[in-house]
């Protein structure tokens, strides 16, 4: 199955990819590798919270979930608007909005990690880095880059 067979059938629609917010650009494809500028939690609307304090685990998954979505759609426009041309997921830098005492960004970075494997099978499977920020920008919860192997 497709890349874009298997998001439909999650029901997810890849948004348009998200425009930069200050002086940066969304992607930089050098060869075959894509590198992917940290993609907020955001669907439509900032999702923001800490987590430890206003936002729970669960919550925060999902906002993962969303910044995974938006790493896709970066890559798909790397890719000129064919995301079947994503070869690999290779890894991921999530950072979580929590308070000091929070310890379970690992888990809250699952939602963005779990849903690429689920999206794309073992070629979702990457490296991993799960870190605590004190803030984020415009106080969203998660914030996530990535690199990705593109045809």
């Amino acid at each position: 199955m497709s890349i874009a067979a298997k998001l439909e059938s999650l029901g997810v629609n890849l948004p348009d990819a998200p425009a930069p917010a200050a002086n940066y650009v969304p992607f930089v494809r050098v060869g075959n590798i894509v590198y992917v500028s940290g993609q907020i939690s955001m669907d439509g609307e900032l999702i923001t919270g800490k987590l430890g304090d206003t936002m729970d685990v669960e919550a925060g998954a999902s906002a993962a979930r969303t910044c995974a979505i938006n790493l896709l759609a970066q890559v798909k426009a790397a890719c000129g608007g064919d995301i079947d041309k994503l070869v690999r997921v290779i890894k991921l830098t999530g950072f979580v909005n929590s308070t000091p005492d929070f310890t379970a960004q690992p888990q809250v970075i699952n939602g963005a990690s779990d849903f690429l494997v689920e999206a794309l099978g073992e070629s979702g499977r990457h490296s991993r880095s799960a870190v605590s920020a004190a803030a984020l920008p415009l106080g969203v919860a998660v914030e996530i880059e990535g690199i990705f192997e593109v045809q």
